[in-house]
């Protein structure tokens, strides 16, 4: 495990890269010098919490994960803000997949909750996504419940 510092070091690096910017133009943004952020992103010094704010807003992430977040230890570099990777699921002969434990309990689901499987099928971007029933009814002004019935489809 890493310590906190340089954790927060490597996750500035990687997020000031991910984002193309210079370290010149970081510290404008934030209102500080290049040489600060420079020593923040070697871990000669760490950021002060209102410049740590201002830096997790700055990349979108959380505060917590800029400085917390350890990339060595899970293996994969800090997330987006409120984005998450549970893992990989099996599909199961049937269709069937379990939810990892981490994503059920981040969502409070129970047994019988429902999920509304949405699908992109563009060669450029294939992909899955689950989406909670009832959020999914607000977001839509409830026109699933006209184009498929009420819990069709389990």
């Amino acid at each position: 495990m890493n310590s906190p510092k340089k954790n927060i070091a490597s996750n500035l690096r990687f997020l000031r890269n991910r984002n193309r910017l210079t370290q010149e133009e970081v510290a404008e943004r934030i209102g500080v010098t290049r040489q600060a952020v420079a020593k923040w992103e070697s871990g000669d010094t760490l950021p002060d919490i209102l410049n740590c704010e201002s830096l997790a807003d700055l990349y979108g992430v959380s505060l917590n994960d800029l400085v917390r977040y350890d990339p060595e230890e899970r293996g994969m570099p800090i997330p987006p803000k409120d984005k998450h990777l549970f893992g990989i699921v099996t599909l199961g002969e049937r269709g069937q997949v379990v939810l990892p434990k981490k994503a059920r309990d981040t969502f409070q689901l129970e047994p019988g909750d429902t999920l509304v499987v949405l699908g992109d099928t563009n060669p450029a971007s294939p992909g899955m996504a689950l989406v909670d029933s009832q959020s999914f009814l607000r977001m839509t002004g409830q026109a699933v419940d006209t184009l498929f019935g009420k819990g069709e489809g389990q």
